[in-house]
């Protein structure tokens, strides 16, 4: 019991130290360091980060002529900057973020990484904000609509954006911890292959960074058209560029890199059953071959528009980020 303790002492005390090391002077990012100099002059506000714009930007002379009048323009906007101001705040909670690195470095030698996510509440995703959501669909803030179907909904964050347009509200999730983040948000879970067979059809289904992280990708996406109610039915689809799918298999004990990807360590990632054919290497050029994997499976692109896929950080960055592609599909 001694040894133990001393043990959890010794990691406490190392985190702790680390912590220190990177905050002031070696603060990880230029905006950790503005926003740190404004703690210490006692500013009521955080700076905008001139950075942020790249996330959003796009070539449309890249991008095919008939996509370029579906794709628009988006910006960093009141909604996002306040997660990205929640996420900083709370990668400062130095005794959270300790406790946090302990869990998962005891949890992971039996759980994944998005399980151990779920039981402690942390590392929650950030797609769109309520207007980008209004935006995409074309919508005003008042518009109501009968059924959503949220795949892969995770902790139900990116659900509670689009859940005040709708009256019934469904989710899938293969992760135990997760279902019960959601089962605590009083949505209606559905089996993983209980969704396709409900007898009714969805006016909104969101499939949001699942393709690449899924077995059989093409046939989601045929499913996803067999049960989408044919006229008013649409389906907003994300997907993070450059396109690199591969499948979290049981239990595996992850790195993150400075881009927010994952570094496989003493683990296994799986290659999914189906090939999902998607060419080039720009996001642009990603962009055009998606058009025409979705037009195999029964979609035209409606409209779409390119967003930061945000994720709250930890004790060693204030948060993640990755390029993603947000598709609105109709059924065709």
């Amino acid at each position: 019991m001694k040894v133990f303790a001393c043990w959890v002492l010794t990691y406490v005390v190392c985190l702790a130290a680390v912590r220190k090391m990177w905050s002031s002077r070696y603060m990880r990012s230029n905006l950790s360091r503005s926003l740190y100099m404004n703690m210490l002059s006692h500013s009521q506000s955080p700076p905008y980060w001139e950075g942020g714009h790249q996330w959003y930007l796009c070539d449309p002379e890249k991008i095919s002529e008939a996509l370029r009048p579906m794709f628009f323009q988006s910006y960093l906007d009141e909604g996002t900057q306040t997660f990205l101001d929640r996420s900083i705040e709370k990668s400062g909670w130095l005794s959270i973020q300790l406790y946090h690195s302990f869990m998962s470095s005891v949890f992971s030698m039996f759980m994944s990484r998005t399980s151990i996510n779920g039981l402690l509440g942390r590392g929650s995703m950030f797609v769109f904000s309520p207007e980008q959501f209004q935006r995409l669909l074309k919508i005003g803030p008042d518009w109501k609509s009968q059924r959503l179907l949220d795949l892969g909904a995770g902790d139900g964050e990116v659900t509670k954006v689009m859940s005040p347009h709708f009256e019934e509200i469904y989710v899938t999730e293969m992760s135990q911890t997760m279902i019960w983040q959601l089962h605590k948000k009083k949505y209606r879970v559905l089996n993983i292959d209980e969704w396709q067979r409900t007898g009714f059809q969805y006016d909104i289904i969101s499939c949001l960074n699942l393709l690449d992280r899924c077995h059989q990708p093409v046939t989601l996406l045929k499913e996803m058209r067999s049960v989408l109610e044919p006229t008013r039915g649409r389906v907003i689809l994300a997907l993070v560029l450059p396109f690199h799918p591969y499948v979290e298999n049981g239990i595996y004990n992850a790195e993150t890199d400075q881009t927010g990807k994952e570094l496989l360590k003493g683990g296994k990632w799986e290659k999914p059953a189906e090939i999902m054919q998607v060419n080039g290497t720009m996001w642009e050029e990603q962009v055009n071959s998606l058009a025409d994997v979705f037009e195999e499976a029964g979609f035209a692109v409606e409209t779409f528009t390119r967003l930061p896929y945000l994720c709250e950080g930890d004790m060693y960055n204030d948060y993640y980020v990755l390029d993603d592609a947000v598709f609105v599909l109709r059924p065709v």
